[in-house]
């Protein structure tokens, strides 16, 4: 079978098997979820979350293209300590459906472009929450929310399609990720502060002591996050879904939304 002029190898393969959802079902998610989720991932640098034989084997992360991806996969020449990287930025239809026809499952993408790397465009702040404490990562949205409006900022929301919520904005392109950093770890600070029962900047989970960590540092030069409209690899096959921040009351997990009804709530909007 071909789907955008991409002949799909083994497209019976089961992907996810708790769903038994193939892998050209997966394909053609990605065909179908194209307007909303090329967007978010169009002229960004990307790492790629790859299970070649399904989610229910070993999986692996994939920054650097691989010396087999034909010649219309766009790449971005990251500078590191080491030398450089030659990264993927998927641009088109095409280019998605190619990605997954290699195995790649979820997009992880950076907060800024290729044009220019060192800027962020885009800062997302990550709630990641204990076990069993939607509740609470639901009210420190919220929080997070009512803070920002003080700054003048209009933050968006978005389900992870793991356990937690990210809240995130766009920003333009005036200062770099150092900078950057400086700015949204201030901002952390002043909510664990202001709601210290609530938050916390504390990394190390044994020292959280149930509170919702607010993760700044994916604000950083080459760290990514969950592409909007991704799947995640995990039974359900759930979607990273932005949504309204009326709807926040309405769902009970961040695994709301999944492959079996992202497309109905879409024919809502």
């Amino acid at each position: 079978m071909k789907i955008e002029g991409i002949e799909i190898s083994h497209p019976d393969k089961i992907y996810f098997p708790d769903d038994n959802i193939t892998k050209a079902q997966v394909v053609t998610y990605y065909q179908r979820i194209s307007s909303h989720i090329l967007p978010f991932l169009r002229d960004r640098p990307i790492t790629m979350q790859r299970f070649p034989d399904g989610i229910n084997e070993e999986g692996f992360y994939q920054k650097n293209a691989s010396d087999y991806f034909l010649d219309f996969i766009n790449r971005v020449r990251i500078e590191t300590k080491d030398g450089h990287n030659e990264q993927v930025v998927c641009q088109s239809v095409k280019d998605l459906v190619y990605l997954v026809n290699q195995g790649v499952i979820c997009f992880h993408i950076w907060q800024s472009r290729q044009d220019m790397l060192e800027q962020p465009d885009r800062i997302v702040f990550d709630l990641d929450p204990p076990e069993d404490s939607f509740d609470r990562v639901k009210e420190a949205a919220q929080k997070v929310r009512d803070f920002l409006d003080e700054k003048g900022i209009d933050p968006r929301l978005m389900t992870t399609g793991k356990s937690g919520l990210h809240v995130f904005y766009d920003k333009k392109r005036t200062q770099n990720f150092d900078e950057v950093k400086t700015e949204v770890r201030g901002f952390a600070r002043q909510l664990s502060t202001k709601y210290p029962e609530l938050l916390t900047t504390e990394i190390k989970k044994d020292k959280r002591r149930g509170r919702i960590l607010v993760d700044y540092l994916r604000n950083v030069y080459g760290q990514t996050t969950v592409c909007p409209y991704s799947l995640r690899p995990v039974a359900g096959a759930p979607v990273a879904t932005p949504i309204d921040w009326d709807e926040l009351v309405k769902i009970d997990n961040s695994r709301h939304y999944h492959f079996r009804n992202i497309f109905r709530r879409l024919s809502h909007k």
